[in-house]
This record gives C-alpha cells, sequence and structure tokens, in this order.
C-alpha cells in the first residue's frame, strides 16, 4: 500500500501535529508488561524492519517510524542508556506474525528487528503502523537488554499502544480493511487494563503520534530504573543485585541487515 494522500488527511483531520512528535510528560519508570507468544530472538540487526530477508519482500502497511529513547533512573536522575539492545515485533496489517508455527509463517521474519542505542539513548525503526487479532488492540512489542559480553545481564519487556481515533482512521484504509472492524479496543484489552492495575496508567504506554505526509511518526520514551525495578505487570523486572551497566559485544549469531 502506498503512503498517499488519503492516510495522511486521515491523520492530520483528527488534529495531530505535522513533523514533530509530542512533548514529553515527565518522566517515571515505565510499566513492564508480558512478553506475549510472539517473541522470536532473530538477531536482526536492523532499522528497517518490514523487509522479510527470507524472500526480500516488504510488507503492505501505512508506514510509521517510531523512535524510541531508553533512559535509565538513578536515585531520581535521568541520562541516556548507551549500547542497549532494543527489540520490536508486531503483527502485520491483517494480525499475523512473522516465524510462528500457528499462524503458517515459520521461516519468515518482517516486522521484527533490533537496534542499538546510541550515546543519546536513541534508537529509530521504519515499520507499518499494525493491525489487530481477536482480543487484542493495535499495540507493538519491545524488549530492552544489556549484555557483557554474549552473557545478557538484564532484561525489560513492555507494549505500546496507540490512540483509538488513529487506529480507526489506518484500519478504515486498505490493507488492514480487509480484516473488518476490530473487536478490541484499548480499554477492553486485558494488557492494557493490566497496566493500569499495576499501579501505572495504561496511558503511559501510549505511543506520541504526529504524521509528515507520508508516514505516521511515533516516538515513546522507555524509563528504566534499574535499581528499584519497573512497576511490573506480568511483564520482566531486573535481576537481582547490583545495577548492569549498558554496553556489550553483540549476540552470537547476530545478522545486521540495512542497520543506521
Amino acid at each position: 500500500m502506498g503512503a498517499g494522500a488519503t492516510g495522511a488527511v486521515a491523520l492530520a483531520g483528527l488534529g495531530y501535529r505535522t513533523g514533530a512528535a509530542f512533548a514529553q510528560s515527565p518522566v517515571v519508570a515505565t510499566p513492564a508488561l508480558t512478553e506475549g507468544p510472539y517473541f522470536v530472538d532473530e538477531m536482526l540487526n536492523r532499522s528497517d524492519i518490514r523487509v522479510d530477508p527470507s524472500d526480500g519482500s516488504i510488507t503492505q502497511g501505512f508506514p510509521l517510524r517510531l523512535g524510541i529513547t531508553v533512559s535509565r533512573i538513578d536515585n531520581g536522575a535521568i541520562s541516556p542508556l548507551t549500547g542497549a539492545y532494543v527489540d520490536i515485533w508486531h503483527c502485520d496489517a491483517l494480525g499475523v506474525y512473522s516465524d510462528v508455527q500457528a499462524q503458517n509463517t515459520v521461516g519468515r521474519k518482517f516486522l521484527r528487528g533490533y537496534q542499538v542505542t546510541d550515546r543519546h539513548g536513541n534508537v529509530r525503526f521504519l515499520t507499518i503502523y499494525p493491525g489487530w487479532y481477536q482480543g487484542r488492540t493495535a499495540h507493538i512489542h519491545n524488549k530492552v537488554r544489556l549484555f557483557a559480553g554474549s552473557q545478557e545481564t538484564y532484561e525489560f519487556t513492555t507494549q505500546f499502544f496507540f490512540d483509538e481515533a488513529i487506529t480507526d482512521a489506518i484500519h478504515a484504509m486498505a490493507p488492514y480493511n480487509q480484516k473488518g472492524r476490530r473487536d478490541t479496543f484499548n480499554n477492553t484489552d486485558g494488557i492494557f487494563n493490566c497496566a493500569t492495575s499495576s499501579g501505572a496508567a495504561g496511558t503511559q504506554l501510549l505511543l506520541r503520534l504526529a504524521e509528515d505526509g507520508s508516514h505516521a511518526i511515533a516516538s515513546f520514551h522507555v524509563a528504566l530504573d534499574l535499581a528499584g525495578g519497573n512497576p511490573s505487570c506480568g511483564g520482566s523486572t531486573p535481576p537481582p543485585g547490583p545495577p548492569p551497566g549498558g554496553g556489550g559485544n553483540p549476540p552470537p549469531g547476530s545478522i545486521t541487515i540495512g542497520s543506521r
């Protein structure tokens, strides 16, 4: 699907600002959420995760540029977390994940990949706006890991969610509309509501959205309390012991494809 005027008008008409994401709210520790059943550690180091390296095809959907900033909270002070491995994965426009036996996609590797945070704690991905599947609202999975050599020393997992009006506008377009109207929304999604019940509002996990006429643009600030731990609702928590440092070497078998 091309990112034509229809998509731009749909987003702009909802009053979202063009060319920049919304200002950051005060930083609080990001809630951890369940990994879910579809994480596969493909070790694909790349920024454009639309491409399926198994056959070179490009996943169709409305383009989404996603920027993630990862920070560490130490005694109330915020600083960039450099050298962290940031994975994202999500379903395609019709609600299908790659490399999942139950969905007949084993060997496919679309909409999966990781980047390593720079000195500002930033990574950037080019993907598509996710579709939906039964029982879940639109979302993107996120995992942050630290390594000492090939040894993982820290892992945090959460999920990002979308403004309902934006999702409705995008899902009204092809190819999303082939699946029909979704059956689950943020307020009826058990995992979104799980974040709220953990003591941290699920709205903390909403992406900040904008558009530039050809892409949706989203950003999120992941704040990790390495000493005290993040609020958790079925998600991962830091391991016991001293707060880990950043950096480390790529995991064994890591493949670089189209990295920035």
